[in-house]
């Protein structure tokens, strides 16, 4: 794809931008309302922010537009590409989500099993008065956004069978890499499997997304863009605890909008994967006009900014905040946002799409900055592609 750079300078050392250009088909003027909405809302945050390099993906009715901006690299001046590997921090949760609800298309587990089912060592223990749908929802009675610092990867059973809950299940919400880690674990296990190779050998084929990965392979290295810390040191993420299950997975914008068109028309996959994918756009849970699926947080749309702004807010995410279940759990009945943050100490992305509008957004970068001005952005351009393109 053409890339321009600015001034006329190297593209190594201006910020790029890179486009789909139109096909047969695709109006002019809508490719000049995407590019010209993305610019406008993407482009200021790598100046006000510190941003090495971003990539920003848009879907519309089909056509996927990409928008390149700034180096995957300091050292190198390598451009950002839609091919460039960013860590997607949190969005990886989305993944693990879909593979929970894979296996329970399948017929290996079910959503209201107790996770000791498949854990013998979690029997009677506290967590196991939860369910697994308690676990993907962060519902399971307060398990705290990350393990302490004192548990050892094979003290893992010990610190669920220790852990004293704030709350029964189903009534406080708070979220948690704990929680939706071991929900992944259990998947695997109900799966007969490691985690890491049923979403890279399984999961990920089957989704058409042949460059995302947990484990970057040697030959895709290259690719690997390097992260930026607040302090401008460049660093990748490190290995914890259910890191894969929780904020492990690496991708590139090509990739992630592949993932995003998925989940606007899931009727196009495979039966049991078109299963999974509509098992996650339902709300188990609801927090004000948020709706809290399995990985995805939904919305009636269109939704106001502050609210968006809200739901996406410091609150939700560090706070145990009470929830109303939804029951019987809803699939979306009108035009939804789904939405979902990610963060590693790098790196900074969100995704946000409208199924019934046919439009969706992806934007990954290689420096961990504001979720409000992510999330302004992204609703930026998504209120005027509503308005403005065919």
């Amino acid at each position: 794809m053409p890339s321009i750079s600015r001034h006329g300078r190297p593209i190594c050392l201006a910020i790029a931008l890179s486009f789909a250009l139109p096909v047969p088909g695709q109006a002019a003027d809508g490719a000049r309302t995407v590019s010209e909405s993305v610019d406008r809302a993407f482009r200021p945050l790598l100046e006000e922010y510190g941003i090495p390099g971003m990539a920003v993906a848009v879907t519309v009715d089909g056509e996927r537009h990409f928008f390149n901006y700034g180096v995957a690299s300091k050292e190198t001046g390598r451009p950002v590409t839609e091919e460039t590997l960013f860590e997607v921090g949190s969005i990886s949760k989305t993944f693990t989500a879909t593979l929970g609800t894979y296996a329970e298309a399948l017929g290996r587990l079910s959503l209201d099993d107790p996770p000791g089912k498949y854990m013998p060592d979690l029997r009677g223990s506290p967590v196991d008065e939860a369910s697994l749908l308690h676990l993907g929802t962060y519902t399971a009675g307060g398990l705290p956004l990350q393990f302490p610092d004192s548990v050892a990867n094979d003290e893992i059973a010990d610190y669920f069978r220790q852990w004293e809950p704030a709350a029964a299940p189903g009534v406080l919400r708070r979220y948690s890499n704990p929680s939706i880690g071991l929900f992944g674990h259990v998947t695997a296990l109900a799966m007969g499997g490691d985690f890491a190779d049923l979403l890279e050998t399984r999961l990920l084929p089957r989704l058409g997304l042949g460059s995302s990965h947990i484990r970057v392979p040697e030959t895709e290295i290259d690719h690997y863009a390097w992260g930026y810390d607040r302090s401008g040191r460049r660093v990748r993420v490190n290995s914890g605890i259910f890191d894969a299950e929780a904020y492990g997975v690496k991708s590139t914008a090509a990739d992630m909008i592949r993932f995003v068109e998925a989940n606007i028309r899931p009727e196009a996959l495979e039966p049991a994967l078109r299963r999974a994918v509509e098992g996650t756009h339902v709300a188990h849970f609801r927090i004000g006009e948020m709706g809290q699926g399995l990985g995805w947080e939904q919305y009636p749309y269109p939704i106001a900014l502050d609210r968006l702004l809200a739901g996406n807010g410091y609150a939700v995410m560090m706070e145990a905040i009470s929830v109303a279940q939804v029951t019987p759990p809803e699939a979306p009945s009108g035009p939804t946002l789904f939405n979902k943050t990610g963060s590693t100490n790098g790196f900074g992305a969100y995704v946000a799409f409208v199924p019934e509008q046919g439009i969706g957004i992806v934007m990954l970068a290689n420096r961990n900055f504001p979720i409000p001005a992510r999330v302004e952005a992204a609703h930026a351009v998504l209120e005027r592609l509503s308005r403005d393109v065919p």
